[in-house]
């Protein structure tokens, strides 16, 4: 199969998959810079030890009746290498979310094995994860007086253990394509308040898609092209996103992402020497007076020597 052909399977495999949207699980506008904790696999496969943090806050400004502010935020951290004697890479993921009265801290440590298929590398991946999860039911107003779970609980918190794993391929500076689930055992901690058949924490088992196709036009040498896609599902529900970036002289970056029924994000992107900047806004399309949304990455790449082949690995996150 071609990777164009590839690419076009995958495009509409997303549109469809596209029909309908919600998600607990986090997204991002430059989600490539989030490969690293949704696809284990993806784990080593560019030259060096690689670190990020990226911060979004999600409908800025964002309260409710009683002026509590309860916009979504998340913090993402990861760091990744490729390791000669593991024939592969680690990884480690450190992911902070808030959203209104609920707060989330899962911390995972990955490891993908690399199959070299000549000209292009494969990376099968697997991360183990503890997720703390913690809800403020004091603060929840429920639809009708009388909750019989929410009058019982106040702060209730969990600790989690899950398992996910992925597979990404890539022909550096072509293509490449990568599917992964997080969360595989979808796990079910303690009963919640005093009664033990009320209520649960779970992990979020989610399932996700995302394919890129860099490339040049020879009239425009100093310009490089990447569309992209990324779709995550938990099976009843998904999102797509669909995004294409422009890149001048390995320098600046300007790009669109478009979510369905919900935001058109616009990003910017700076890099100077192995440090590579970038900031997105989502200007949403939902209506009823909901805020934008605001994103901002860093990432820094300490270049490794190592032994190469005539072909040359550069992570794709870095475009």
């Amino acid at each position: 199969m071609s990777k164009m052909k590839a690419f076009l399977l995958a495009v509409a495999f997303l549109l469809i998959a596209g029909s309908v949207h919600a998600q607990q699980a986090p997204i991002f506008t430059n989600y490539n810079n989030s490969y690293t904790y949704i696809n284990p696999g993806f784990a080593g496969l560019s030259e060096g030890v690689n670190v990020l943090g990226l911060y979004r806050q999600q409908w800025a400004g964002f309260t409710d009746n009683d002026g509590n502010d309860i916009a979504p935020t998340t913090l993402l951290i990861t760091a990744d290498m490729p390791i000669k004697a593991l024939k592969g890479g680690i990884s480690l993921t450190v992911l902070n979310d808030q959203l209104g009265f609920e707060k989330n801290t899962n911390v995972g440590l990955g490891y993908s094995y690399h199959f070299d298929l000549g000209g292009s590398t494969l990376g099968l991946g697997v991360s183990l994860s503890l997720l703390n999860r913690s809800v403020n039911f004091s603060h929840l107003v429920p639809g009708q007086s009388g909750d019989p779970l929410l009058s019982q609980l106040g702060e209730e918190s969990g600790m989690l253990f899950d398992i996910s794993a992925g597979a990404f391929w890539q022909i550096p500076e072509s293509f490449y394509i990568g599917v992964s689930a997080i969360n595989l055992l979808n796990t079910t901690g303690k009963a919640l308040g005093d009664d033990q058949t009320a209520a649960s924490f779970t992990t979020d088992r989610t399932l996700y898609l995302v394919a890129g196709y860099p490339f040049m036009i020879e009239s425009l040498p100093s310009f490089k092209f990447i569309p992209s896609i990324n779709v995550m599902t938990n099976l009843s529900s998904a999102q797509l996103n669909a995004g294409a970036k422009v890149v001048y002289n390995d320098l600046f970056s300007l790009g669109v992402n478009y979510r369905p029924q919900e935001s058109i994000g616009l990003t910017v992107g700076l890099t100077i020497k192995d440090f590579v900047l970038g900031y997105a806004y989502d200007i949403n399309t939902m209506g009823h007076n909901i805020p934008g949304s605001h994103e901002i990455a860093l990432s820094y790449c300490f270049k490794l020597e190592m032994d190469r082949t005539p072909r040359d690995y550069r992570s794709v996150r870095y475009l």
